[in-house]
């Protein structure tokens, strides 16, 4: 390979690289604990979502959060199932927020609907 060739090698590299976001957006230094009700539940890749209307406490008025997780096998290791939440279910989940305030972060934790306590993005595997 020449030395001409070397950009044209390195962005082959860099690119994968740079397909996957980091976590860094997220406050690691700062565990909050949130209670809402669920508004779906994304099962996918690259990372599944849960979408939580909570109720803002200056306001009063609910606001939809997201909370950021694993991919669906990871998650599954963690000791979730794809149904794990449905619409309307009460929620208490802990997160890292995010770091510019907006509204959501990356779940570290949830109780499930039958009381069990299951690991989110944040979490290690659980099993």
């Amino acid at each position: 390979m020449t030395v001409a060739n070397w950009p044209i090698a390195a962005a082959a590299f860099v690119a994968p690289a740079l397909a996957h976001h980091s976590f860094a957006m997220f406050d690691q230094d700062k565990t909050i604990t949130v209670s809402g009700t669920v508004k779906e539940m994304e099962w996918t890749n690259p990372h599944s979502w849960l979408r939580v209307m909570l109720v803002n406490q200056a306001t009063g008025k609910e606001e939809q959060w997201g909370f950021e997780m694993g991919p669906p096998a990871q998650q599954i290791r963690r000791g979730w199932e794809p149904d794990s939440f449905k619409p309307g279910d009460k929620v208490t989940l802990d997160m890292h927020p995010l770091k510019d305030g907006s509204r959501g972060g990356q779940l570290v934790s949830a109780i499930l609907p039958n009381g069990q306590k299951v690991g989110g993005a944040g979490a290690p595997p659980i099993r």
